[in-house]
């Protein structure tokens, strides 16, 4: 099964979108564009990314630079939501051996 993608124009055209916006999205490594016969386009995958990525940007006018903070610091929390449920889970099951 092939990657899908969409073509930057369009995205922006109906999503009122700057494509310098995308581009500075690609530039940080944010989401993955491909150059095919000339035309910039993006890869259904990072649709998800792109729409909050372009909330925080237009909506609470946050930087490209801060969107690529946030996005890291959401990952870590996620990963120690994850770590506290594993602990949480060993304790009951230690808990419940006394």
């Amino acid at each position: 099964m092939g990657t899908t993608f969409i073509l930057v124009k369009e995205y922006c055209a109906q999503s009122t979108v700057d494509e310098g916006f995308i581009r500075s999205l690609y530039e940080e490594g944010l989401i993955k564009l491909t150059l095919q016969a000339d035309e910039w386009y993006i890869h259904e995958e990072d649709l998800e990314a792109l729409e909050r990525f372009r909330q925080w940007h237009y909506d609470l006018h946050i930087n490209v630079e801060g969107i690529d903070a946030m996005r890291h610091l959401i990952g870590k929390i996620r990963s120690m939501q994850t770590e506290i449920k594993l602990l949480k889970s060993r304790l009951r099951l230690h808990e419940e051996g006394w």
